[in-house]
């Protein structure tokens, strides 16, 4: 019920007050979204956490001008792989046998299915898989960040080519996929915080095949 209460208290932050989320709190919100699950254990994905007020401020005007930009404690920026390549997905199956260590020939075997599949597809086509990925650690994040009590805003309004310039992201094989800034509510200025939450119905949402 814990959980469930937080989730009904966290909304889209529509305004947020600048104040410092403590350093523990953001470790473990960033600790949820690693240990997202992912496809074939991949994790195709990186977070760059911007502190940085300049680079805040460039990137503000290529998000749609939203204040949470610049008035957040940290933006997270999930980016993902811009393809799958040979090299990141053996250093992935590597890194499996290093950590566990030992090998499994059914795991390699996955490994060369892999290898034989990913690599040869469209790099678009590879980077809307990884996108996904990264969506998934992202939805850990924003549930974590309400377990603390923290405020996020998810948005997918603003320019990832933009964004992708101002943190260099193209040139290190990797694509912006959706923003999260973290940090407390304005209550004063956020038009939304005092509304009700609206979601569908339990019997709207699910179908029960039994």
């Amino acid at each position: 019920m814990e959980l469930l209460d937080k989730l009904s208290w966290r909304y889209a932050a529509k305004a947020m007050n600048g104040e410092k989320i403590p350093q523990e709190k953001v470790d473990r919100i960033i600790e949820a979204a690693r240990l997202a699950p992912t496809s074939s254990g991949l994790q195709p994905f990186e977070i760059y956490v911007v502190t940085n007020q300049e680079v805040k401020e460039k990137i503000r005007p290529v998000a749609w001008n939203q204040s949470v930009i610049t008035d957040c404690s940290h933006l997270l920026v999930f980016v993902a792989w811009d393809t799958y390549t040979e090299d990141r997905i053996n250093k992935m199956f590597d890194l499996t046998n290093d950590i566990r260590g030992f090998k499994n020939e059914g795991w390699e075997n996955y490994r060369q299915m892999l290898l034989s599949n990913y690599p040869q597809k469209d790099a678009e086509e590879n980077f809307n898989h990884a996108a996904k990925q990264a969506y998934i650690a992202f939805s850990q994040a924003i549930v974590a960040a309400a377990f603390e009590g923290v405020d996020s805003t998810p948005i997918e309004g603003f320019t990832p080519a933009a964004v992708d310039e101002i943190l260099g992201l193209r040139e290190k094989g990797l694509r912006s996929v959706v923003l999260l800034p973290i940090g407390y509510r304005d209550t004063e200025k956020d038009w939304l915080v005092n509304l009700v939450k609206v979601r569908k119905s339990k019997e709207d949402l699910v179908t029960l095949i039994d």
